[in-house]
């Protein structure tokens, strides 16, 4: 499942820079929860929030992507 997978890459960049789910969450001013649920593949995200995640991570939306 997609949402699964993206949120596995996800997962794996936030960790790659050491930040917390909520440290990170609340850098991209969103709730953590949310974020945790998108990180978990149980939410299927809006483009505007995979871009907000995107930036947060300094990664471009084709990284976010790439492999899925």
């Amino acid at each position: 499942m997609i949402t699964k997978k993206f949120g596995e890459k996800l997962k794996q960049l936030r960790n790659n820079q050491g930040i917390s789910q909520e440290k990170f969450a609340l850098s991209i001013d969103m709730d953590r929860t949310y974020y945790a649920s998108v990180e978990s593949g149980k939410r299927n995200i809006s483009l505007k929030n995979i871009d907000k995640i995107a930036k947060g991570l300094g990664v471009s939306l084709e990284e976010l992507f790439r492999g899925l």
